[in-house]
């Protein structure tokens, strides 16, 4: 379950981190990417660990109404089954050969 959370956190953080104050920014890069506890988040901004808290749930809520209002993470990984429905039923044909690149070109998009 918190695996579930830290990678579905990890992706909205992608997604919407240009929404966020440099302070949340940084809490939620610290605490997700990097795996700092509260207590070392809050020894580095001086700060108390409640605060530190605080701003994380804060932000994680802020996440979550982004992708409600704006999917950009639903919309990636129904982009992601389709694609990978097409290029798993892709034969060894030239058409498969040529469509092949342009699959290649859209996963890059994301």
């Amino acid at each position: 379950m918190m695996l579930e959370k830290t990678t579905r956190m990890n992706y909205l953080f992608d997604f919407y981190q240009s929404l966020l104050t440099p302070k949340q920014r940084s809490y939620m890069s610290f605490y997700y990417l990097d795996d700092f506890s509260l207590g070392e988040i809050a020894e580095e901004f001086e700060v108390s660990r409640q605060a530190v808290f605080d701003n994380i749930k804060r932000t994680e809520n802020m996440l979550e109404e982004y992708e409600e209002k704006l999917l950009l993470f639903q919309k990636f990984k129904e982009r992601t089954k389709i694609l990978n429905t097409i290029r798993d039923n892709l034969g060894t044909d030239e058409l498969s050969k040529k469509i092949l690149p342009f699959i290649d070109a859209l996963e890059k998009l994301d």
